[in-house]
């Protein structure tokens, strides 16, 4: 169990609809960090936001699983980031968390964006992740997922709510409030990576990738628009301290979420 974990957020752009090239760009960002527990990519990351699932879909057993197993064991750090995975003659968007030691965990996007039809393309999940990693519990979520905060509620006592996306510019005041909303209510770490640069559709992506501590304050220093990689160390005396002298979380509101 550490006290601190440090998380690398990797704010960049990617290449349209293809994983190789999307994989040898990040690997060249990847081999820049040092000395961190957690590196945390956009969702979609081998491919852009992209609906031609079959054009791009893998396997748990594909090369960009693979190619994670082999980052995380040479950086000694796991890796965070969504891709499309095809399953049981499915698509799901799958965020992924790839351990040192290769173990893999898996959360289904559970609020697809209606808005791009990716209901229509992709299967929703329907289970919550909790991760505990280097005795941090950090709940993984997928871009559109950050609009409903029932979901992302702090039930399990969690320290760091983590959101990897692909949102657009002309609504990024939304992104940057509802960041620091989810921090304030859950009273955790949040972070979200977003991504920069143009789709394949012509949607404009502006970053601001941040990190807010329990109290909401920024703790980044992540440029917008730019390509950037920035290291956050985050405190476990910093949750208890402010859990234990005000309390919110022992004032919240007792009720089951049924899918």
């Amino acid at each position: 169990m550490s006290n601190s974990l440090t998380v690398a957020l990797i704010q960049t752009s990617l290449i349209w609809e293809n994983p190789e090239a999307n994989r040898k760009y990040i690997e060249q960002k990847v081999n820049t960090i040092n000395s961190v527990d957690l590196i945390v990519l956009p969702e979609m990351f081998t491919s852009g936001f992209t609906m031609n699932a079959s054009e791009v879909a893998e396997t748990m057993d594909g090369k960009t699983i693979s190619w994670l197993k082999d980052l995380a064991r040479l950086k000694q750090a796991a890796i965070v980031g969504s891709l499309v995975i095809s399953e049981n003659n499915t698509y799901y968007n799958r965020l992924v968390c790839v351990e040192p030691s290769g173990k893999i965990s898996q959360y289904d996007k559970r609020h697809t964006f209606t808005l791009a039809g990716e209901h229509k393309v992709y299967t929703a999940g329907t289970d919550k992740l909790i991760l505990d990693y280097k005795g941090w519990k950090i709940c993984p979520m997928v871009c559109y997922d950050l609009r409903f905060p029932v979901w992302a509620r702090n039930i399990e006592d969690y320290d760091l709510l983590l959101y990897v996306a692909n949102w657009p510019k002309v609504r990024i005041d939304a992104w940057d409030t509802l960041l620091k909303a989810r921090s304030v209510e859950n009273m955790a770490y949040c972070i979200g990576v977003n991504r920069v640069g143009l789709d394949g559709n012509n949607y404009e992506y502006s970053g601001h990738s941040a990190a807010y501590d329990v109290l909401g304050n920024r703790i980044d220093s992540i440029p917008e628009s730019k390509e950037a990689i920035e290291n956050i160390t985050l405190e476990k005396e910093h949750i208890k301290k402010y859990r234990e002298k005000l309390g919110f979380l022992k004032d919240r509101d007792s009720f089951n979420l049924k899918a």
